[in-house]
């Protein structure tokens, strides 16, 4: 597996374009906007743009979906439905927040936890983790022992719980009960900012870290 990251919008959320290299076959995981550079991206890698992943819903994560399904003619995977009312209001949360004009899409695949994503001959484990949003997924590759977690968890911190359907109790059971049970040698790529492992965030991360809890 291969992956190029491209922070956008001006959040830098982490969209990524990862490939597989036997094929050369790719998916845009998270689109949340400046889809030109996206595109340039694929081109200078020589690869076929074959499907669109989205990890959850939010404006910075998903506003560019439907302009790159439509320019690219690929299918969209992802989020779980919980997060739809999100995807309606997409149009409402660019104008809210100042950004370009962005559309509502319907996933061509809306995707549950133990379901599996191939991009060419690489596959991917679903993981429903909500909290952040209700339809938060994760994606995790095995063999490269890699997951793209999306805004559930960050190095040093956790995905924000007060917007509309969050969950901080079920955000903190997501991270303790689906992704640290992956392994402490997992890298994980957030949605912001550097990756980390699992194994760092169980120790030290000041929300969710393993003294914590003992304490409770």
């Amino acid at each position: 597996m291969r992956l190029e990251v491209v922070p956008v919008t001006p959040f830098q959320q982490n969209c990524s374009v990862l490939w597989c290299e036997a094929t050369r076959r790719a998916a845009v995981v998270d689109p949340g906007g400046e889809i030109d550079r996206l595109l340039a991206v694929v081109a200078k890698h020589g690869l076929t743009l074959e499907k669109i992943l989205i990890t959850h819903a939010h404006l910075d994560h998903a506003g560019g979906t439907a302009e790159l399904a439509r320019r690219s003619a690929v299918p969209i995977e992802g989020p779980q439905q919980g997060d739809q009312f999100w995807i309606e209001q997409m149009p409402a949360q660019a104008r809210m927040f100042g950004f370009p004009p962005s559309e509502a899409f319907v996933p061509d695949r809306w995707l549950q936890h133990g379901d599996r994503v191939t991009v060419g001959a690489l596959e991917f484990e679903v993981l429903h983790c909500p909290g952040h949003t209700p339809g938060h997924v994760v994606f995790f590759q095995r063999e490269a022992h890699y997951a793209i977690v999306g805004d559930v968890i960050f190095a040093g911190s956790i995905g924000r719980t007060d917007f509309p359907r969050g969950d901080h109790a079920q955000l903190l059971a997501s991270i303790r009960e689906r992704l640290f049970p992956l392994g402490d040698d997992i890298t994980f790529l957030p949605g912001h900012g550097p990756e980390s492992t699992f194994g760092e965030e169980r120790r030290h991360n000041p929300f969710v870290a393993d003294h914590l809890f003992a304490r409770r």
